[in-house]
């Protein structure tokens, strides 16, 4: 299920979007020599696939040119790989720059994992305006997502009564209620996928990135990677050292750490932006509207979800805001600080009765568009997540658990840890407890970590260093809040990344920005 737990990034823009139009409303080279010679077939982009996002078609870019669409073919199976087939969709915007200055394709990953590249490049593409002045823009669907044989499990009315349902079960009973669901969740996507879901580790997803690599034309893969994409990143180094050329990591995931300590790592990230935004609110001159002290707004907030439980209130028409919606919708909010002052009217609106806001912040977590429709974002990341983690938690393994997370996190500890159980029926094993990153002769990879950052708390970016292998990991830090460091357009991380990707200049080890 896309919880903070195991949804490793969020559609920030996305969550924008469709709060205004609401509330406005209310190694080797890889692959086989055929496809390595592949040609791409770059055109117009058509609307986002609902299990994109939905949507319209990008628009053009500040400078008047379209963005590209193409597909590249890969291996279904990458044991086989003149087997069958299968489309990986692709977008671009090509080089603004001189073209004699062009270094050449800048592949990006947004995370998720599940999250459609093809959707996000264009919605955050004025962020790197100044990166497309010497490289081609390129992200796309990482097999499992969207257009790139996207995995299917239940429909838009099962997801919606999915992600009704309580998800910190307090008896027995309800305990067996999520279990079954769950059950009946993985059963839907073994039932729909069954023969992709093998398929959609984050080990060929990489493999695919270095196809990319080749069929674009260039000898290095230069390469930004947000969120879960600095796993798929530091994946692709350790298979492909050589073929890393320069590469940025950022709001980095811990690449040593099981499922479990995860998750119990997110429920602090969690606790802790929460407690900054308590902090905030209540230090401006104007009275917080959603408490007096910091202690009191989260008293509050825990309050508010306690009565959810017992009995939700009036979300989005006809649903109502439960528990588990509002939780949720909580945790999203946190990811960015710009999207802090939605948490506090969002908060105002439920304390009077009104749940649309907070509904509307988890309906973007989950991947629900205004018109009801899901992306296959909870399909894809229950795939690629259960495929590549091998640790499958009992619900008895949990109970146990339970203290420790709520010792980390009041709030949100008991959602964190029973979203363990969400690979315990997975059809297909997982590869390992963690994933594999040492990447030794690989090019210097800069490592931006956040020391506010909820989803992937900041520890993991020096532990990425060290795993990615001496004299390959050049950790730089940023010390802000939200979810990644170069979208808060803080003029100093800017300029160490731009310094890097446009110029080669490597910033010193253990530089900070504030």
């Amino acid at each position: 299920m896309p919880n903070p737990a195991r949804l490793r990034a969020a559609a920030l823009t996305a969550t924008a979007l469709l709060l205004t139009s609401a509330l406005a409303g209310c190694g080797e080279d890889a692959g086989d020599e055929d496809l390595t010679g592949q040609k791409l077939d770059w055109e117009g982009c058509p609307a986002p696939s609902a299990s994109e996002g939905g949507g319209t078609a990008p628009s053009p870019l500040p400078d008047g040119d379209r963005w590209q669409c193409a597909t590249m073919k890969a291996p279904r199976d990458w044991a086989d790989p003149k087997g069958d087939t299968i489309k990986i969709a692709l977008i671009r915007a090509e080089a603004s720059g001189d073209p004699g200055r062009r270094i050449g394709s800048l592949v990006f990953n947004f995370g998720g994992p599940g999250g459609s590249g093809v959707s996000a490049l264009p919605a955050f593409g004025e962020d790197y305006t100044t990166l497309r002045t010497r490289y081609d823009l390129v992200s796309f669907d990482p097999r499992g997502v969207g257009r790139s044989a996207g995995v299917k499990c239940e429909n838009d009315q099962q997801l919606d009564a999915y992600f009704q349902q309580d998800m910190t079960p307090d008896d027995a009973a309800e305990r067996t209620t999520l279990l079954d669901n769950t059950e009946a969740f993985n059963a839907a996507c073994q039932k729909r996928s069954g023969t992709m879901l093998p398929h959609v580790r984050t080990t060929d997803a990489a493999r695919d990135m270095d196809l990319m690599r080749q069929v674009l034309g260039d000898t290095k893969l230069h390469y930004f990677g947000i969120s879960y994409g600095t796993e798929l990143g530091g994946v692709y180094a350790h298979l492909f050292p050589k073929n890393v050329g320069r590469a940025v990591f950022d709001a980095v995931v811990d690449p040593t750490q099981t499922p479990e300590q995860g998750a119990l790592g997110q429920a602090r990230g969690f606790q802790l932006a929460l407690d900054n935004f308590a902090q905030d609110c209540t230090s401006q001159a104007e009275d917080c509207p959603v408490g007096d002290t910091p202690q009191d707004v989260k008293d509050r907030i825990a309050a508010l979800l306690k009565r959810l439980e017992a009995k939700p209130i009036p979300g989005v028409f006809p649903r109502v805001l439960t528990q588990s919606a509002a939780t949720n919708g909580i945790a999203q909010s946190l990811y960015s600080k710009d999207f802090w002052e939605y948490l506090t009217e969002g908060l105002e609106q439920a304390y009077d009765g009104d749940g649309r806001i907070l509904m509307l912040l988890s309906d973007s977590m989950n991947g629900r568009s205004a018109n009801g429709e899901y992306s296959n974002i909870a399909a894809a990341n229950a795939a690629i997540n259960c495929s590549d983690d091998s640790p499958r938690y009992s619900a008895e393994q949990v109970e146990g658990k339970v203290p420790e997370f709520r010792a980390a996190s009041p709030l949100f500890g008991d959602f964190l840890a029973w979203s363990m159980v969400s690979c315990t029926d997975w059809a297909v094993p997982g590869a390992a407890d963690r994933p594999d990153v040492g990447a030794a002769g690989s090019a210097p990879i800069l490592v931006v970590g956040n020391t506010g950052d909820p989803a992937t708390p900041y520890e993991g970016a020096r532990r990425m260093v060290t795993a990615l292998g001496k004299g390959v990991g050049v950790e730089l830090t940023y010390r802000g809040q939200g979810h990644g460091a170069y979208g808060s357009k803080n003029t100093c991380v800017r300029a160490a990344v731009d310094g890097y990707l446009l110029e080669g200049r490597v910033p010193a080890a253990g530089t900070v920005c504030s």
